[in-house]
């Protein structure tokens, strides 16, 4: 039990301490291997859609974990793919509501249940999101997910451990827009953790481990 509100309380002061803020589209152009691609350069030059996510760690007995879902095969972005609690951010809602909202619509996570103790770096997808991940502690240990079917096919968890471990991470790349991009990937139970959700989970582990383990 003390070491699992030591690595939280490790957790809210990282992510309290004070960071320089990152260019997002700069981010992206970092990762892309060879020439940039016209197409890739449009989706930079326009304006992106804010969008927020939540890292949700939940309190469990063996240890915390993180939440994930998959998206339903029937959505317009991301289909099928596994993905943070999220969605687009309503005009007037902050990026902290926005995820909270969304997580309570996907799987019926209250907003009073989580307590929000920080942020990670913006970042732009290949679809031309500008998202926020938003990271929260639920407090309340036995929840549960009930997926909406309309946007959730399934959710699971990972432990936090195998989140912060830098060697579970595998680089790859892949084409988007005709360039070809560095991609993180992440395996746990026969899931495949890739692309934006993947991105967050690597800015977490830097932000999480670079002043040392936790």
């Amino acid at each position: 039990m003390e070491s699992k509100v030591k690595t939280l309380d490790v957790i809210r002061r990282r992510l309290a301490a004070p960071r320089a803020p990152g260019d997002p589209r700069a981010r992206l152009l970092g990762n892309v291997d060879g020439p940039i691609s016209p197409g890739l350069r449009e989706i930079l030059e326009r304006p992106s859609r804010p969008a927020s996510v939540l890292l949700a760690l939940l309190d469990r007995p063996m240890g915390p974990t993180v939440l994930f879902t998959e998206r339903a095969v029937h959505l317009k972005d991301h289909a099928g793919q596994v993905s943070l609690p999220g969605g687009r951010i309503a005009a007037g809602e902050s990026a902290a509501e926005a995820a909270l909202r969304e997580a309570h619509e996907e799987v019926g996570l209250e907003p009073s249940a989580v307590d929000v103790i920080g942020s990670l770096d913006e970042f732009i997808t290949g679809t031309g999101f500008a998202v926020m991940p938003v990271v929260g502690l639920v407090a309340d240990r036995e929840f549960v997910a009930t997926p909406d079917p309309r946007e959730v096919a399934g959710v699971f968890e990972v432990p936090l451990g195998v989140i912060l471990d830098r060697s579970a991470m595998k680089v790859g790349y892949f084409e988007r827009h005709g360039s070809r991009l560095l991609t993180y990937e992440l395996f746990y139970g026969g899931r495949r953790i890739w692309g934006a959700t993947a991105a967050v989970l690597r800015n977490f582990q830097d932000v999480m481990l670079d002043e040392g383990e936790i």
